[in-house]
């Protein structure tokens, strides 16, 4: 009998559409050509790979599920397959796309004027203006409602903001930051080009996760903003509550891409390596392991694709897509995880992508929402009550 030697064990491609499956194939040719050969060099030397920008916008990836002013207007499960092929390389990739369409180009498209619209989108979708989203700040990351950046009103013509955001990727590429600020009526959101004075940014270095992407810590001393940087669309924590929904759909599927990549992984090298006379694969244990593997990443693939046929049909709900977000990217690092394992002493080298994708993984793991909260947010919406602190 001719093994499976796939990963896609219930043929849920066949379930996609023509344009849903060329989405795939393009983003998955370009990962292997252009990204891959590369990955490894600068997961070592803490960088991104800016040179693959401009070919990211060229196939569409920014924003790529947002309609008009330049976007391509792909439906969601088409944007979810780019996320997944993104990830099978690297987390960075993936986030580095996530944090500008979902994090920075969603809440202008949703919230903001026409006139910011057509500023910024366009030049988004074309990869020459990179954004960030700082929401997250060195005290306050889970309770965003604590936040201590502040927007105070300059006159009539603007706000000044003040504070520190930390872990903020993107920080150092970006041209524009979404700043998440207290003002007087409350939260809002303002749009903040980073050349204006009193913005920096300085990148955290010596991660071991997540390597491949930038992440920084964004200082405001002062800087004054227009009024018409002001996001006019929204007020209070609906605005980047909203944001993360749509950027947490993305991790649901790039989190099966990076499970993908270690399960292929693990199962080549189960076949290829001779212990006591035979292939491991031929061990009840490893076998165990790779049907485990396998398994979780059959139960992701599902539910991530049913995630993207109501977020499609418009019916997906916030907390559904934070059970999503905690049982796929939980299981992808406990795939990642029996991965390292059935490599043994290879599970730990850069000859192999699996402890890179598990260091990854650690760090999805924790983003935008961790696995606890995601657990008690799932919780209170099923019990209608809030859990006791």
């Amino acid at each position: 009998m001719k093994p499976f030697c796939g990963v896609d064990y219930f043929a849920i491609e066949e379930l996609f559409t023509d344009e849903e499956r060329l989405v795939q194939r393009t983003v998955r040719q370009f990962v292997e050509q252009e990204a891959l050969p590369h990955i490894e060099k600068h997961h070592a030397e803490e960088t991104f790979p800016r040179e693959l920008i401009p070919r990211m916008a060229e196939l569409g990836l920014f924003g790529a599920n947002l309609k008009g002013y330049g976007c391509p207007g792909l439906n969601n499960i088409a944007y979810g397959l780019i996320c997944q092929e993104l990830e099978r390389a690297d987390s960075g990739l993936r986030s580095m796309v996530s944090v500008q369409g979902s994090l920075c180009m969603y809440p202008i498209y949703a919230f903001g004027s026409e006139e910011q619209k057509q500023r910024w989108l366009p030049a988004m979708a074309r990869g020459e203006v990179i954004g960030c989203f700082g929401l997250t700040e060195p005290d306050h990351g889970s309770d965003p409602a604590s936040m201590e950046t502040r927007a105070h009103r300059d006159g009539s013509h603007g706000y000044v903001l003040t504070g520190t955001k930390r872990w903020i990727t993107n920080g150092s590429l970006a041209h524009l930051a979404i700043i998440w600020a207290k003002a007087e009526e409350g939260i809002r959101g303002f749009l903040v080009e980073t050349d204006r004075r009193g913005f920096s940014a300085k990148d955290i270095k010596g991660k071991f996760s997540l390597r491949a992407s930038v992440t920084s810590e964004l200082v405001l001393d002062e800087v004054r903003v227009p009024v018409g940087n002001l996001l006019p669309g929204v007020q209070g924590l609906k605005g980047p509550f909203s944001c993360l929904t749509q950027a947490r759909y993305g991790i649901v599927w790039g989190a099966v891409g990076a499970a993908m990549a270690c399960y292929h992984v693990a199962l080549e090298y189960a076949k290829e390596r001779v212990q006591f006379g035979k292939p491991i694969a031929g061990f009840q244990l490893v076998q165990q392991k790779l049907v485990h593997m396998l398994s979780e990443i059959t139960k992701a693939q599902l539910i991530a694709f049913r995630l993207g046929q109501l977020k499609d049909q418009g019916k997906v709900r916030p907390e559904q897509v934070s059970l999503a977000k905690r049982n796929n990217v939980g299981h992808a690092l406990e795939v990642a995880r029996l991965a390292r394992d059935v490599l043994g002493a290879n599970g730990i080298v850069n000859d192999y992508p699996v402890i890179r994708h598990l260091m990854n993984l650690e760090t999805v793991n924790t983003y935008e929402g961790t696995f606890d909260m995601h657990t008690l947010i799932v919780g209170r919406d099923i019990t209608g009550l809030d859990a006791i602190r």
